[in-house]
């Protein structure tokens, strides 16, 4: 994972802009040899929504990595730390879990309200880790490293997905298709008729 981009290394650093289609050479600390990078004219009107997204989503968790105490370079995160990223994003969440005390739990449309705390969707959640999944690969990092794939990042979204439908009253499994009823041609529900006998050759016998 040395080769994934870290976000470590601007950490004591301010941001600097740099201007479309330009070059900039810049020296490695551990080497006096200098290192040339080339920024691609891309502007943000012509990525997608998703690509967008999954630019914020990558900075957040750099920021993130950056604050975390002690700092943390990307290429010691592991699994344990994406589910420490996830959980302290349910302090901005939206979406009303109701526990097991109250009331309203297991109601899909409480009729009051309730001091039942907030917490971020799983959907959201599971789009997210997709979303960064991609990210950690498109910066350099190997999928058998991918932090964002491991185990216990699935085990913690799949109970989350399933404590929230409990308390919420609803279902997040996939509805399936109902196929269109096949239509029988009632011709060949019918039993084959025999061809009828041909009288020609019985009449040539007789002769």
């Amino acid at each position: 994972m040395d080769s994934v981009q870290d976000f470590s290394s601007t950490a004591t650093h301010p941001t600097i802009t740099i201007p479309l289609n330009t070059t900039t050479t810049t020296t490695s600390p551990s080497s006096s040899s200098p290192i040339t990078t080339t920024t691609a004219a891309t502007s943000p009107s012509t990525l997608s929504r998703y690509e967008n997204q999954k630019r914020r989503d990558w900075n957040t968790f750099g920021q993130y990595l950056r604050n975390h105490r002690p700092p943390l370079s990307l290429s010691r995160c592991s699994g344990a730390h994406v589910l420490e990223f996830l959980r302290y994003l349910d302090q901005f969440g939206k979406t009303k879990v109701h526990t097991q005390l109250c009331p309203f739990f297991g109601h899909p449309n409480p009729p009051a309200p309730c001091p039942c705390p907030l917490r971020q969707a799983w959907g959201s959640l599971d789009a997210l880790i997709g979303r960064l999944r991609a990210a950690f690969e498109e910066h350099g990092g190997k999928p058998e490293n991918n932090p964002f794939g491991a185990r216990a990042v699935r085990l913690y979204l799949r109970e989350v997905r399933d404590s929230q439908a409990k308390a919420r009253g609803i279902s997040y499994e996939k509805k399936k298709r109902k196929r269109p009823p096949q239509q029988h041609n009632p011709a060949s529900l019918m039993p084959a008729q025999a061809p009828p006998e041909s009288t020609t050759g019985a009449s040539n016998h007789d002769q």
